[in-house]
């Protein structure tokens, strides 16, 4: 398995030439804005990041309206997730004073390093599309469109196990979108497609149905296995229980395609039942619906199970506890976290995740410095009896180029985007995809660039350059 080291895959930090590339990088896509302006040309989409939910609110459904604008409770922990990046600041340096030798060629027009070096692999950007599920109540296209619209732009795009489409389905989606995408970050040829596979996880005694969507996903290319924690079952959400809606009961695909499509649980349907999956859409998918959310949580000794049948980095996501990272940590079975309370639609009365992400990323970076000193070299035994360096990913409140910034220095190494890109889906499908990502990115970069931040790497983008806005008065 390969180490965790910092790998460079921007391939240029100079200003974009848009009369050589058409349609690339994040910089560009201003540049291109501009030119198409000086030929009266308006822009299909918004670059108002806080605009794009109500837009998107216009286009959908009351029903698909409450299901993804909706929150947990009274919202409460949204809200917190939202307002806590406006409780620090970044502190803009100026004159290079911070810059290495070799950069100060400022003259061109140096821009930042938005690669990173993570799980094992090396990554054009630090965003990834968080993994949502039922997108086709957002946009007929659904997760084709996402997946698509994420290979063109570089950008590692998640699967949920709730998805509208089937695992294979969004596999060849996400390869095409590299076929016939721009580029990406960057503007070169990425290769082949960055694409994960979240689980929800069944209980055990259906490690059968596991062990077979694991399979399914590793042969469609999916590389690393993102595990939900917070979701054994689903949150008290006044807005979906308004509309008397819960998309995985409906005799449609819609949210249960993967289970509908699987074979391990059209067997086990068959067998309970009676009948074939096809016979009884409705039931299936009620009965896909318990299976992937069986109320019951999973432990460490669980996660045992899944590294012998997963070969991969796998993820942890919906970690909120300093405690729990440093448990995960030292257990040796995970390569990374994801410090996130499911955007606030889980439990309401909870911190922010921004909050919490300090403390738990120290958590994780002191068993981390520990195992380095143990002469570890970031590859476990897959029984937890060798350690691994343990990554730490946020999600949970991003909207813009600066939030991602802000998690980035606060101890994150990779943000996940949620909202904002089913947006960009409902307003556009593929191309309000891919609109979203390059926004995002072209704000983070110029961000950065404009604060005398040279890269996301944690050498230069880290708790030195914020404050508290609570303590400048």
């Amino acid at each position: 398995m390969a180490t965790h080291t910092h790998t460079h895959t921007h391939p240029s930090h100079h200003r974009p030439d848009t009369a050589r590339h058409a349609d690339p990088d994040p910089i560009a896509y201003e540049a291109e804005v501009y030119q198409r302006g000086l030929r009266y040309q308006r822009p299909p989409f918004t670059f108002k990041a806080l605009d794009w939910e109500a837009l998107a609110a216009e286009r959908l459904s009351a029903d698909a309206r409450g299901y993804v604008l909706g929150c947990a409770g009274t919202g409460e922990t949204a809200r917190k997730n939202r307002e806590a990046f406006g409780r620090w600041s970044i502190v803009p340096r100026r004159l290079g004073l911070d810059c290495a030798p070799e950069s100060k060629d400022n003259e061109n027009g140096v821009f930042p390093d938005l690669s990173v070096g993570l799980l094992g692999r090396g990554i054009p950007c630090p965003i990834a599309c968080a993994p949502v599920g039922v997108q086709k109540i957002m946009n007929p296209d659904g997760e084709l469109a996402s997946a698509a619209a994420a290979a063109r732009e570089g950008v590692p795009f998640i699967l949920s196990t709730a998805s509208s489409c089937s695992i294979e389905e969004v596999a060849r989606a996400n390869d095409a979108g590299v076929e016939g995408g721009n580029g990406g970050v960057g503007g070169e040829r990425k290769g082949k497609a960055e694409r994960w596979y979240q689980l929800y996880w069944p209980s055990r005694e259906r490690d059968d149905i596991t062990v077979s969507l694991l399979d399914r996903a590793r042969k469609a290319g999916f590389s690393v296995l993102v595990v939900t924690l917070d979701t054994y079952i689903l949150g008290w959400r006044p807005s979906d229980m308004d509309n008397g809606y819960n998309p995985f009961l409906r005799s449609d695909q819609v949210g249960v395609a993967i289970g509908l499509s699987d074979p391990a649980f059209r067997a086990h349907f068959k067998s309970k039942h009676g009948r074939e999956v096809d016979d009884n859409i409705g039931a299936a998918a009620a009965e896909w619906t318990r299976t992937i959310f069986p109320g019951a949580q999973h432990s460490l000794d669980d996660v045992a199970f899944l590294r012998e049948h997963w070969d991969g980095p796998i993820v942890l996501k919906g970690i909120q506890s300093a405690d729990d990272a440093r448990r995960i940590a030292e257990s040796g079975l995970v390569d990374g976290i994801v410090v996130s309370n499911h955007g606030g639609r889980q439990a309401d009365g909870g911190a922010s995740s921004l909050g919490l992400l300090p403390g738990i990323a120290e958590a994780v970076r002191k068993v981390n410095v520990a195992n380095s000193h143990d002469g570890v070299d970031g590859v476990g035994d897959g029984k937890g009896k060798g350690k691994r360096k343990v990554d730490v990913l946020f999600d949970s409140g991003i909207r813009s180029g600066a939030d991602i910034a802000k998690a980035l220095a606060l101890g994150a190494r990779m943000c996940l985007v949620g909202r904002p890109y089913v947006y960009g889906l409902a307003l556009g499908g593929e191309e309000g995809v891919a609109h979203v990502l390059r926004s995002l990115l072209g704000d983070l970069e110029l961000t950065l660039h404009l604060s005398g931040i040279e890269s996301v790497a944690p050498e230069h983008l880290n708790r030195s350059v914020l404050v508290k806005e609570s303590e400048l008065f």
